[in-house]
């Protein structure tokens, strides 16, 4: 149990740093460590929890977390999913070899198994998505000075710490993304350089992602990824260069949902296609990339040089072959394609971070309002909801397997409450 206390003008700070350490080594006993946590919220907090809301206030008393009696919902992401049971006993029971030596039976099951259901020729086990898609450009951009293009807001170019440059050596020639995770592709076709031009850089590869992260999980439309590829594939529209297609497909098993067709079918046109097996697949590690022999192996050997390749990893192979309305707020329900959900701040006084924040407090107020679990025997519980959000517009929201139908429910209840909380400070002001 930890406490987190700032801007603190005594040897409150002090204390509870005391009271941590004891409580981390047992030294005191569950009950007396709750009553001094909830002594601790009473009388440190009061003040801070009685104070009028602030709506963009860096100076703020993080009470959360202090009580280990709170009800924790934690949608974050959909990498916090975790095997179920079944999985977990296989991969208990996993008969092991080397993949190094190609001698893993779970490996070369779960490979195969992944080059079948997308239709592709051959799969490689990676550990993760960006290693999956990193490997997919160094496979596909060969040629010194190779470029690639991609959206704006792809996860690729935004979230992989630049490691096509810093690694592969390959510079990402960007397309503004639009709301659905499309993007234009007359401007594609403009990006596409001459081939024998020695000036510039060979356009090698076009990623796209799907389903389409920070545009809130939309899943590409079929027909805009068929007319994307006939441009990539037809010579006279690529100047007279060959183009590979990637599918950055971490959420493509959510687009094959939404839009009631196979993965083989949405990835039909794709040279390589990578796929998480640890957010909706619930693995706990893991991504597949597919492709041709070709593609494969020389994905496979760059493996090696990257670290990625592992020895005894059957046993993780294992587990994966088995209606709010207000000024300040807004969502987007009628884009909603997947298991993405975006709250959008329509107040620019209102920072996403703050409002993340706000969400993971349990005040004494809203326990007098009975914003609850409805656990009688269990106390009177708080939400504490976790959500994502950085420098957004929106905090994000994302459901997995472990979130029940009643959490989505405390889910509802706790952001109508604090949503109606912010609405009530912008009045007033």
């Amino acid at each position: 149990m930890r406490f987190c206390f700032r801007y603190a003008r005594s040897n409150i700070s002090s204390c509870l740093t005391i009271f941590n350490y004891c409580a981390h080594n047992n030294r005191l006993h569950l009950s007396l460590t709750r009553s001094v946590s909830q002594f601790c919220q009473q009388i440190f907090f009061k003040s801070a929890l009685t104070q009028p809301l602030n709506l963009d206030s860096s100076h703020c008393y993080s009470v959360f977390n202090a009580l280990p009696c709170h009800y924790v919902i934690d949608v974050r992401s959909d990498t916090l999913s975790l095997p179920t049971s079944e999985m977990r006993r296989a991969m208990f029971a996993a008969t092991l070899g080397d993949d190094i030596y190609r001698e893993d039976l779970n490996v070369l099951k779960l490979e195969q198994k992944s080059a079948q259901l997308f239709e592709k020729d051959a799969g490689l086990f990676i550990p993760s998505g960006t290693m999956s898609n990193l490997l997919a450009i160094m496979a596909h951009c060969r040629q010194r000075g190779s470029e690639a293009i991609v959206g704006d807001l792809s996860h690729t170019f935004l979230y992989e710490q630049g490691s096509a440059a810093q690694i592969a050596g390959v510079q990402l020639a960007t397309i503004q993304n639009k709301t659905d995770g499309t993007f234009c592709l007359e401007e594609m076709q403009r990006k596409m350089r001459p081939h024998d031009d020695s000036l510039q850089p060979v356009t090698s590869l076009v990623m796209v992602e799907n389903t389409h992260n920070m545009c809130g999980g939309k899943a590409l439309p079929l027909q805009w990824l068929d007319e994307l590829a006939a441009i990539c594939k037809t010579k006279e529209n690529t100047n007279r260069k060959s183009i590979a297609l990637h599918m950055d497909g971490a959420r493509v098993f959510n687009a094959a949902e939404h839009l009631n067709e196979s993965v083989a079918r949405i990835t039909r046109e794709f040279d390589s296609v990578s796929c998480s097996l640890s957010k909706a697949l619930l693995a706990p590690v893991g991504s597949m990339l597919v492709g041709s022999e070709t593609f494969i192996a020389e994905a496979r050997r760059l493996r090696q040089a990257l670290g990625g390749s592992m020895h005894q990893c059957g046993i993780l192979a294992a587990a994966a072959i088995g209606n709010l309305r207000s000024p300040n707020f807004s969502v987007d329900l009628h884009n909603v394609h997947s298991n993405i959900l975006l709250i959008y701040m329509a107040n620019p006084k209102i920072t996403a971070n703050n409002f993340a924040k706000r969400l993971s407090l349990v005040t004494e107020r809203e326990l007098k309002d009975n914003v609850i679990v409805d656990e009688k025997e269990k106390g009177k519980q708080g939400i504490q909801l976790k959500v994502s959000s950085r420098n957004w517009p929106y905090v994000r929201i994302v459901l997995y397997n472990q979130i029940a139908d009643r959490d989505v429910d405390y889910i509802i209840k706790k952001i109508e409450y604090v949503i109606r909380e912010y609405d009530g400070a912008c009045e007033s002001l």
